[in-house]
């Protein structure tokens, strides 16, 4: 089993239409804020990464299922945890919750890479700190 990263936002005007649906791009910004969330949980930033390690996490690709909208002033739960990893890169499944109902299902592919933006190996400690997120194969 595995640990969970979960994170909750609440909808305002600023992220719907003007019917009160959520943009479907808005969705991408609350992956974003739960990922920066998550590695704030295990003593990182990607501030620190940067500086310590002088690397970045970067999106190479995203794969996304929109099941249900959220709506102005909606209360969601986005749900994190680590699929698989190589050397250079993992995977975070990703998932939006309004209440039970799951609503977005994500499968974002992130490369650390160095300043000179060439991939570059996840540094010992930031695999260690996310280890208990990582799926475990049965």
């Amino acid at each position: 089993m595995h640990k969970t990263f979960s994170h909750n936002v609440k909808i305002y005007y600023e992220d719907t239409d003007s019917g009160g649906v959520v943009y479907y791009a808005n969705y991408l910004k609350y992956f974003e804020r739960a990922r920066t969330e998550a590695l704030l949980t295990i003593g990182l930033s990607n501030l620190k990464i940067k500086d310590e390690f002088n690397s970045l996490i970067i999106v190479k690709s995203c794969k996304i299922e929109y099941k249900k909208s959220a709506y102005l002033e909606d209360n969601i739960t986005i749900k994190s945890f680590i699929s698989s990893f190589s050397k250079t890169s993992f995977v975070m499944d990703q998932s939006i919750y309004r209440d039970d109902l799951l609503i977005v299902d994500a499968k974002i592919h992130l490369v650390f890479v160095n300043t000179n933006g060439k991939p570059t190996k996840i540094p010992e400690i930031v695999l260690n700190s996310f280890e208990p997120y990582i799926l475990k194969s049965k």
